[in-house]
């Protein structure tokens, strides 16, 4: 039963697996804990879209990128476990399909190119992506137990067990 899929995206992405599943614990714990309140409602979002009901889903979609900029598009196959640390700023594009353990922080973009091609960015379980860091690309894979450092920009596949950074320079000069 798919409602029972998406109970289990809330057990673990919402409450934590360590405690025991409950209503009232669900509603408790999106008191005041914005990150997870986009969460909640993406995944109900992305539920109905994949069941059919796109219009709720659109409507549901359109009210949580206003309030909370974070756009992860429908139509994006992400796995159980995904973080969202400081939501703000934070892009996916629909044709992602990710594992579990997916961790995202702010102003990181996982996106396609735009050039009109088909294809599919297809990222595995355990996946970090760090604050100002973009994916780009129409076709690409990026492995288990991957983590882009802050800053970076990506537009080639990732082997599993990686971690990837851009390198920066700081120069300094000094005035007179």
């Amino acid at each position: 039963m798919k409602y029972a899929q998406l109970k289990r995206f809330w057990h673990v992405e919402v409450i934590g697996v360590e405690k025991k599943f409950s209503w009232v614990r669900l509603a408790t714990r999106l008191r005041n804990k914005p990150g997870l309140k986009f969460i909640f409602w993406w995944r109900l979002a992305s539920f109905l879209y994949e069941n059919g009901y796109r219009r709720i889903a659109y409507r549901i979609h359109s009210r949580i990128k206003g309030r909370f900029a974070c756009d992860i598009m429908l139509g994006a196959k992400i796995g159980e476990g995904l973080s969202i640390a400081h939501h703000v700023g934070v892009v996916v594009t629909k044709r992602v399909v990710a594992g579990r353990n997916m961790r995202l922080t702010q102003n990181s973009v996982i996106g396609n190119s735009g050039k009109g091609k088909d294809g599919s960015i297809q990222i595995g379980d355990n996946f970090f992506l760090g604050s100002n860091s973009c994916v780009i690309a129409d076709n690409l894979v990026i492995g288990n137990n991957v983590t882009v450092g802050a800053m970076s920009f990506i537009n080639k596949d990732i082997p599993n067990n990686s971690t990837v950074y851009t390198r920066k320079t700081v120069e300094l000069v000094e005035r007179d």
